[in-house]
């Protein structure tokens, strides 16, 4: 699971990475209200590696590297 947190109410793009910079999948894109989120991420098809989770919004780009172990 991701888990963000939003100040105001924004739209909010979620997207993973391969460490290639191949997009494996979207999770989210989506005008949100602010609050705390957790969105789970379906990775069951996909083989052990590192990952990038990348969240952007309005006013912001953050990305967050995960570790995928099988």
């Amino acid at each position: 699971a991701i888990s963000y947190q939003l100040s105001a109410n924004t739209f909010v793009s979620l997207k993973v990475f391969d460490l290639l910079g191949r997009e494996i999948g979207t999770l989210l894109d989506d005008e949100l209200p602010a609050g705390t989120r957790l969105i789970s991420w379906d990775a069951n098809n996909l083989s052990s590696g590192v990952y990038i989770a990348q969240i952007r919004t309005s006013k912001q780009l953050k990305s967050i590297k995960m570790l995928l172990m099988k």
